[in-house]
């Protein structure tokens, strides 16, 4: 198309080259030639007419009238008549009867003189033309020769009309020419300024003018709002002809960013209808506020050069990669559109300045997969972190992110009103964890879907690095729980599922429950109040209280706070409270667990503890007495810094084992020690474990005793001897005499990584050694501290003061493209990315 365009082009100006040039018996009557009373006598109220008034034509004058014909034709198509008035001998009228006076043209709107022209300033047809219309269009154009005149203009423009200022090294130029038929189509819909002084172009900007060459500014006044903002220019990039000047105003006039939500291919502009490339931004609706930034950013930086659209990708099916984030569909007829994904703006708007750089990236991206493919076929082996080699591998399999709301600085604060809570992941596109997490948060989207009051939700803090500073998040992945936007709570739990769909469920009863009447406690306690978190509750915590523990209530209800999310507590405080304690042997102040929805209630009477006292012992009670090992409850386990007395089994332990091991571990010895089962089927890592101990693997099931945090010994329960209570409180009791002899002793050395973490703050000091890294934030460097430490060493959660300031509007939309797919910068240096992102 632009190939038949440009053809079209050199063919109609060929045309008018050749009827401008060739003198025709149809132009030359065009000139009326009249007598002076005829003359006047036929102008008309309202119509222009140049005349030339003579005696004789004498042979100087001949080639002016020339041009004076061969301008009739141009100066018709204004509306304006061309004559030559005949003075007889005797007229000695102003305009006949002197001789300077027939040495001039003379210009009229009726009967009115408008302007006297020396024949010398009519040299051609273009200087003709230029300062008739010139002169005829005094208030649509007017000629500045200070920059005061300028800005003056300017000034009373702003927030009302546009204006088109040019400049010409000269007047009656074939470039004056081109402004003022411009002007004459356009003047009333632009005020055109128009000056001849040089210094006025470095004064609008012009660092180094060509003063030889006319130039032309289209200056955007009518979108400043007020008379500080200066109008925004946009310059003509080719040379001053009528057609030029035309088609830039019609690119100004158009929309600067056009909203798309049809397929691209049918999708026609006015930029497109001219010649020029069309950059689709790719949207969704939770960054439409900062893609339309974004698409007027790279719209003003590419005006007069192609076409700016923001393509919503909730609207249109498209069938892309996810990650594409820019597409560009050229005027070529036949030419499909390219879909890529680029790093920022400065990217699309090279991409549009150098075609040769749409190959280089699509070649760059496509070699990128292949070198990525590779290196993972090549190097699992020598893979030095488990999380990142799983992300890795599942890089091309997309999430299901449609239920979780992705947040904006300009939607975040918004957002938190919309729900009764609203549950809020924080986390780095780039960073391995964070992807890992962003998985299991999907898979708790599809369990909590259609639950009532609760909106999932996630800001990447790699494309709004503000927003997470604000909400003072200093770790990814980090999840926040708020309700309705006053408080915030911190989960520091595991990242599984389960445990995610436990918390978010948890936190939406308060903590403590306060319970009216004594069958709402007793309710509590079965586990059919409140009836929506029967399933995610083992094990349930009701404080009771007479009126007058005032202080051990306070307590109770300060680690209520602080446990929120983590267990359940309720909390009854009637008349009656003596009798509900009493029922399970225990007076008020005391502490009631009800394990397996209330098959088995245990009271403990409460003396003077503090609130984190009772943290401490709420989480200790909330353990399972006999559990199961898994990689999610290691941790928890281990915090308690005991031995460990491990059933290991090939498969579920038989039923004998599981009633032996459960009674010692309800017994007495339960403070010393924790009784637990490992099945290294369900857990495979399970038989590594084993290995480490033994060196071989021995036959299950097998009962060990293990000290991590003392000496590190190893012992093995006698194979001959049955798993029973009895036999193993005597082995015990011979370990305790140092009558066994350990099977192995673990070594001292710290468990580390095989290879050491990397340093991304030394490869960026290496790559840019010029740059040194100030304090100040920049995205992806933010430092991981740990939460500060609860009662007995373990993390607890925190409370937190919602930002209620709104997120600071970004007065540059910036160089990012942050809307369907984040920043690719730096894919070397940090890491891969999941496609979906």
């Amino acid at each position: 198309m632009s190939a038949q365009k440009d053809r079209w082009v050199s063919s109609f100006s060929f045309l008018l080259l050749c009827a401008s040039s060739i003198p025709t018996q149809g132009s030359a009557t065009l000139v009326q030639e009249l007598s002076p009373q005829e003359y006047f006598s036929s102008l008309q109220a309202g119509r222009a007419s140049l005349a030339y008034f003579s005696h004789n034509v004498s042979p100087g004058a001949q080639p002016f009238l020339e041009q004076i014909e061969n301008s009739a034709e141009a100066l018709q198509d204004y509306g304006i008549s061309v004559a030559k008035v005949n003075c007889p001998k005797e007229d000695v009228s102003k305009y006949c009867g002197k001789e300077r006076a027939l040495r001039k043209a003379y210009l009229f709107r009726g009967n009115t003189l408008i302007r006297e022209f020396p024949t010398d300033a009519l040299f051609d047809v273009n200087s003709i033309v230029a300062n008739v219309l010139f002169a005829l269009l005094f208030n649509e154009v007017k000629y500045v020769e200070t920059l005061a005149d300028l800005q003056n203009i300017e000034n009373a423009l702003k927030g009302r009309s546009n204006m088109v200022f040019a400049y010409v090294p000269a007047t009656g130029t074939a470039e004056h020419r081109a402004v003022m038929e411009a002007a004459f189509v356009y003047g009333t819909v632009h005020q055109f300024v128009l000056t001849t002084e040089a210094t006025l172009l470095k004064d609008t900007g012009n660092d180094e003018p060509d003063v030889s060459s006319a130039r032309l500014l289209f200056c955007h006044c009518q979108r400043a709002t007020g008379p500080e903002q200066p109008c925004r220019r946009t310059a003509m990039g080719q040379a001053l002809t009528v057609l030029n000047i035309h088609r830039h105003l019609k690119l100004m006039g158009a929309p600067l960013v056009t909203e798309v939500a049809e397929d691209p291919e049918k999708v026609s502009t006015v930029h497109l209808q001219l010649g020029l490339p069309l950059v689709f931004i790719l949207s969704q609706k939770e960054t439409y506020e900062a893609d339309r930034r974004t698409a007027e950013f790279v719209a003003w930086q590419l005006l007069g050069k192609a076409g700016v659209a923001l393509l919503s990708r909730d609207l249109v099916d498209l069938n892309i990669l996810l990650r594409s984030n820019v597409a560009l569909k050229t005027p070529d007829e036949g030419m499909p559109i390219k879909y890529l994904a680029l790093e920022d703006t400065d990217e699309v708007i090279t991409l549009v300045e150098d075609k040769s750089k749409v190959e280089q990236i699509q070649e760059d991206e496509e070699e990128e997969e292949e070198d990525e493919d590779g290196k993972e076929n090549s190097n699992q082996d020598i893979q030095d972190d488990q999380v990142v080699e799983a992300v890795s591998r599942d890089k091309k399999r997309e999430l299901p992110l449609e239920q979780i709301l992705a947040l904006t600085e300009d939607t975040f604060h918004s957002a938190l009103l919309e729900a009764a809570r609203t549950v809020v992941l924080f986390y780095a596109s780039w960073e391995a964890v964070s992807l890992a997490v962003l998985r299991s948060y999907t898979e708790v989207a599809d369990h909590l879907k259609g639950t009532q009051g609760v909106l999932l939700s996630r800001v990447n803090c790699w494309d709004w690095p503000g927003v997470c500073t604000k909400e003072n998040v200093t770790q990814f992945p980090t999840v926040k729980i708020y309700e309705q936007g006053e408080r915030s709570v911190v989960y520091n739990g595991m990242w599984g599922t389960e445990e995610l769909t436990g918390f978010i469920m948890l936190s939406r009863v308060s903590c403590p429950l306060k319970l009216a009447t004594i069958e709402e406690a007793e309710a509590y306690l079965r586990g059919e109040f409140p009836s929506e978190l029967s399933s995610y509750r083992p094990t349930s915590f009701l404080g009771v209280f007479s009126t007058a523990a005032s202080e051990a209530r306070e307590a109770f209800e300060e680690a209520g706070n602080i446990l929120s999310g983590h267990v359940t507590m309720g909390m009854y405080f009637g008349d009656d409270a003596l009798a509900l304690s009493r029922k399970y042997a225990v007076s008020p102040p005391a502490l009631l667990l009800a394990r397996s929805g209330g098959r088995s209630v245990e009271g403990i009477a409460l003396s003077r503890q503090s609130a984190q006292d009772m943290v401490q012992m709420i989480r200790y009670e909330s353990l399972d007495i006999f559990p199961e090992i898994t990689v999610q409850n290691l941790p928890l386990y281990l915090q308690l810094r005991k031995p460990f007395l491990i059933l290991f089994s090939d498969g579920d332990i038989g039923q004998m084992e599981s009633e032996e091991m459960l009674k010692l571990a309800k017994g007495r010895p339960r403070q010393a020690f924790v009784a637990c089962w490992l099945n290294v089927r369900k857990t495979p890592v399970g038989r590594g474990v084993l290995r480490a101990y033994f060196a071989t693997m021995p036959s299950l099931p097998l009962l060990v005793w293990v000290n991590l945090h003392a000496g590190g010994q190893v012992f093995k329960f006698p194979s001959e001897q049955s798993v029973t209570e009895m036999n193993i409180l005597s082995w015990l009791e011979r370990l305790k005499a140092g009558l066994e002899i350990p099977s192995s002793t673990l070594s001292e050395e710290d468990w580390k990584p095989p290879l050491p973490a990397y340093d991304f703050l030394e490869m960026m000091e290496t790559a840019m050694p010029k740059l040194p890294l100030h304090g100040s934030h920049r995205r992806g460097d933010t430092p991981a501290r740990r939460p500060p430490e609860g009662p007995g060493g373990d993390t607890t959660v925190r409370e937190e003061p919602s930002q209620e300031t709104e997120a600071e509007k970004v007065e540059s939309p910036g160089r990012d493209l942050r809307g369907t797919a984040p920043r690719l910068a730096a894919r070397e240096k940090q890491g891969k990315r999941h496609s979906e992102l």
